[in-house]
C-alpha cells in the first residue's frame, strides 16, 4: 500500500503546546484509509484475534474509554514507544482508560515473539485482513486512537509518543477527565514509520 496519496489527503493539526500531531473533529473528513472511522464517528464492531490473551469483539471495551496503539513488530518507532505505554497502562491515569494494542504484522509468530521480548502485559490483539488497520486509518505506524466510552473517536496521534510524558499526560487529561471511580488498566517511545515498510 503506498502511502503517498494517503498523506495528501490526510488533515492533521499540531496540537498547540503539546508537539501531539492530532487528526480533529473539526477537521475536513478525507479518509485516508478504506473504511476509516474518522475523529468524531463510531468504531464499527469487529473481532480481534488474541496475541497475548483470548479473542473478544471490539466492542466489549464499551462503557470504558480506550487508548488502542496499532503497531507492527518490525516498526522500530513503535517498539521505541512500547514500554511507555505499559506504564502509561499502570500509571496513576490508568483509572481513566483501558489501553490495547493492535499488531498489524502479517504473522502471528513475529508478533507474538516481539511481545514475549517486551515482556508486554497489556491486552495485544492482531489484525485480520487490514480490517482495523484500515477502520482506525493506519496508513503510518505507530498511531494511537483514543477512543472514548461510547466508541467515538476523539484523536488519533500519528507517530511514537512518550506516552507516560508530560505532553502525553495533558493531552490524556484533556480527552479523558476524571470521573472519580477506581478503574484498571486490561491486560496489563519518538518516530513515524510508513505502513509500507519492509516486513
Amino acid at each position: 500500500m503506498s502511502s503517498a496519496p494517503w498523506l495528501a489527503r490526510r488533515q492533521f493539526v499540531l496540537a498547540l503546546g503539546l508537539g501531539f500531531v492530532l487528526a480533529r473533529s473539526d477537521a475536513p473528513a478525507w479518509a485516508g484509509t478504506p473504511g476509516e472511522v474518522l475523529v468524531g464517528q463510531v468504531l464499527r464492531d469487529a473481532t480481534m484475534r488474541g496475541l497475548n490473551g483470548p479473542s473478544r469483539p471490539l466492542s466489549s471495551y464499551r462503557g470504558r474509554p480506550l487508548i488502542i496503539n496499532v503497531w507492527a513488530s518490525w516498526c522500530a518507532p513503535c517498539r521505541a514507544e512500547m514500554a511507555s505505554l505499559e506504564r502509561l497502562a499502570w500509571g496513576d491515569l490508568a483509572e481513566r482508560f483501558t489501553v490495547i494494542g493492535i499488531s498489524t504484522d502479517d504473522h502471528v509468530d513475529r508478533a507474538q515473539a516481539w511481545l514475549r521480548r517486551s515482556n508486554a502485559t497489556i491486552n495485544h490483539y492482531i489484525d485480520h485482513r487490514l480490517e482495523l488497520e484500515h477502520m482506525l486509518g493506519a496508513t503510518h505506524l505507530p498511531l494511537t486512537v483514543l477512543v472514548d466510552a461510547s466508541g467515538r473517536v476523539l484523536a488519533k496521534v500519528a507517530g511514537a509518543r512518550e506516552w507516560d510524558g508530560p505532553e502525553a499526560r495533558r493531552l490524556i487529561e484533556g480527552q479523558f477527565p476524571a470521573s472519580g471511580g477506581r478503574g484498571r488498566a486490561l491486560g496489563p517511545s519518538s518516530g513515524n514509520a510508513p505502513r509500507t515498510a519492509a516486513r
